[in-house]
């Protein structure tokens, strides 16, 4: 079991985004319960040493992550550090093509009130969304869906775990 922590330990040590069973168990060539294990006891180990680190399940996958209480100190040694926010328009737009996806760019149009041609380029731009496919109409307009990089930025490991929102 040492081998296969440490196997898994080094590659979720070296990717910078989330790592899913399937390519753990195909890199390592151990089966799924094993490496299951594996990362519940890394979990565990940096939680009982209280390491700056940890191993969260995000995105489908498993990455590791600076601890929360140290991101000032993230940030000092930085010195760069600059956070990507959205605009309220991109924050209302990705919004709506979260919790109504597929959708198209009229019916976000429809529900915002406004052109949102350029939120949507910005949107793909940072990889938040993606045309997941078209719609079967005249015009065959695209439908628009979130990406991995959008369960990312958002901290959240699947689509269903999005806050309850009415009227959405």
């Amino acid at each position: 079991m040492a081998d296969i922590k440490r196997s898994c330990e080094a590659i979720l040590f070296t990717s910078n985004e989330p790592v899913s069973l399937k390519r753990l168990k195909e890199t390592t060539k151990v089966e799924t319960p094993k490496i299951r294990e594996a990362i519940t006891q890394l979990k565990q180990e940096y939680d009982k040493e209280g390491r700056s680190f940890q191993i969260i399940d995000i995105a489908g996958g498993f990455q590791i992550t600076t601890r929360p209480e140290y991101a000032e100190t993230i940030k000092a040694f930085l010195k760069k550090y600059r956070t990507h926010r959205l605009s309220k328009s991109a924050l209302e737009t990705v919004t709506i093509i979260a919790y109504r996806q597929p959708i198209t760019r009229a019916e976000i149009e429809r529900l915002r009130g406004v052109s949102v041609e350029w939120v949507l380029n910005t949107l793909d731009e940072k990889e938040l969304i993606r045309v997941v496919g078209r719609e079967h109409k005249p015009g065959a307009p695209n439908l628009y869906g979130t990406t991995k990089e959008f369960l990312r930025y958002f901290g959240l490991n699947k689509l269903i775990d999005l806050p309850k929102i009415e009227g959405i």
